[in-house]
């Protein structure tokens, strides 16, 4: 794109960000921005949606591409990530006077077929699969988009519904987003594979990264509206991937055979990918892409069958690009062991070095989740045993100081409850349990006196001092680990 002499400048916007001093991001200037970042209300979403617009401001033209794939096990949070985030991004563009947006949307967007007849661009937007989160989010970004066009005219939208977008660099990243750890990529290296099984009736379209790459530019520099399919020829089916993968040998397999398979493998996370993938594959209607080629003169250099070959190669080798969610696979094994001192997001700054070092994103949020978790455990404990002393105490000169803590604790235990729950992590409610019958357990004094001492207000305010000190920590450490 920064080769077309009417581009003067291009802006990437990421939430990880890439290592900007390396080909290709070293094209671009980069802002990182969350585009799911939670709200608690309107108000708080306006905040989120104007940052974004400042960061906006100025450009002519955005092209949206941010999609979350996984973790497909949290369904609400891939939702708020695909369809919300698509809605932020629209109206950012509006706030910030951008003419011209261009989303990425895909070939699953489209209602469900059970014919090989190509579907040029009016083909009703109705997701190929209900059990595809992938097709029903697609088709949902499409209504966003639907609706923004109606609330600002103004605004031009151009789609772009690809095939399946392949090239090397993307072989570490579809074995972590797709296959999982326990699928051994060397096997698929063309040729490998002795037989090939393949759902019966599966027929591919597919795209090359930077074919796709080119639509996008002619359809920025032509400014062109509307949706465009864009797919590669010819349509690969059962032989023509056989061709590819094993020298020709294959063997048609009953879709309604495999599923179960999937999602046996799916649930115990042997797999990535869930069974609606195959749902949606057996289910997309093929695309006709005659109006990408006329009015935008697009023509592919790069056949299917080529492009197959050389996804596979890449999935092989584990090739990828020096972005986070890009990885190559010779950095996995590092990303899950950081050395002291690097930035465990991987961000980096413009001309730095790049730390590779993060946690695969399905793992991060697994940390988070465990550390959240664990702190509204001492919560839990912390303000049964605050309520009780504020009960106890009453009467005493200790009593309003107490009552105060004991609301202060309640209140940040409901914040971080919300927090936990606003950002879709697990809560583990088992452990904030326990800690309550602890706490229960954990009056009783092993001496003569079983439920009091004379120390009992000592002891306990040297308790709640010490839950106050920690939960402080609770918030100030991961603060520390960022900066």
């Amino acid at each position: 794109m920064s080769q077309e002499p009417e581009v003067t400048e291009v802006l990437g916007v990421a939430r990880g960000l890439p290592d900007a001093g390396r080909a290709p991001y070293d094209q671009a200037r980069w802002e990182s921005v969350d585009l799911a970042v939670p709200t608690r209300d309107d108000r708080d979403e306006d905040r989120v949606i104007d940052h974004l617009a400042e960061v906006l401001r100025g450009c002519d033209a955005v092209v949206h591409l941010a999609w979350l794939i996984q973790p497909n096990h949290q369904r609400e949070w891939l939702r708020r990530v695909n369809v919300e985030g698509t809605r932020r991004v629209a109206e950012a563009c509006v706030r910030a006077g951008v003419g011209h947006l261009v989303v990425s949307s895909s070939v699953g967007a489209y209602s469900g077929v059970d014919d090989d007849d190509p579907r040029p661009e009016s083909w009703p937007v109705g997701g190929a699969a209900e059990t595809s989160h992938y097709a029903v989010d697609k088709a949902a970004q499409e209504q966003v988009l639907d609706e923004m066009q109606a609330e600002h005219p103004d605004l031009l939208i151009s789609r772009v519904r690809p095939a399946l977008v392949f090239d090397a660099d993307a072989g570490a990243e579809i074995t972590r987003y797709f296959l999982g750890a326990l699928v051994p990529a060397a096997a698929l290296r063309p040729g490998t594979l002795p037989l090939l099984p393949v759902p019966a009736g599966i027929r591919v379209q597919v795209v090359h990264a930077n074919d796709l790459a080119d639509a996008f530019c002619r359809i920025l520099v032509k400014r062109a509206a509307g949706a465009f399919n864009v797919a590669t020829d010819p349509v690969l089916r059962a032989q023509e991937l056989a061709d590819v993968v094993d020298s020709g040998r294959y063997l048609e397999v009953p879709a309604a055979l495999i599923r179960p398979a999937v999602a046996v493998a799916w649930k115990a996370r042997a797999m990535a990918a869930d069974p609606g993938w195959l749902d949606m594959g057996m289910r997309v209607p093929l695309m006709d892409c005659s109006r990408a080629r006329d009015e935008l003169e697009w023509q592919p250099q790069l056949e299917a069958a080529e492009t197959l070959r050389e996804l596979l190669t890449g999935i092989a080798d584990g090739q990828g690009t020096a972005s986070p969610p890009m990885r190559p696979r010779e950095q996995w094994l590092v990303d899950q062991s950081p050395p002291g001192g690097a930035d465990p997001s991987g961000v980096t700054g413009p001309g730095e070095e790049s730390s590779a070092h993060r946690l695969p994103a399905h793992l991060e949020r697994d940390v988070l989740a465990l550390y959240l978790s664990d702190h509204l455990t001492g919560a839990t404990a912390g303000l049964g045993r605050a309520r009780r002393m504020a009960r106890d105490f009453a009467d005493t000169d200790l009593g309003p100081d107490l009552a105060t803590v004991a609301e202060d604790i309640a209140s940040e235990r409901q914040f971080l409850a919300e927090l936990i729950e606003s950002l879709h992590l697990q809560r583990r409610p088992h452990r904030q349990a326990a800690a309550a019958v602890a706490e229960k357990v954990g009056r009783l004094k092993l001496n003569e006196r079983l439920t009091s001492s004379p120390m009992t207000p000592v002891i306990e305010v040297e308790l709640m001092r010490s839950a106050v000190v920690g939960k402080l920590g609770g918030w100030e450490t991961p603060c520390r680990a960022r900066t």
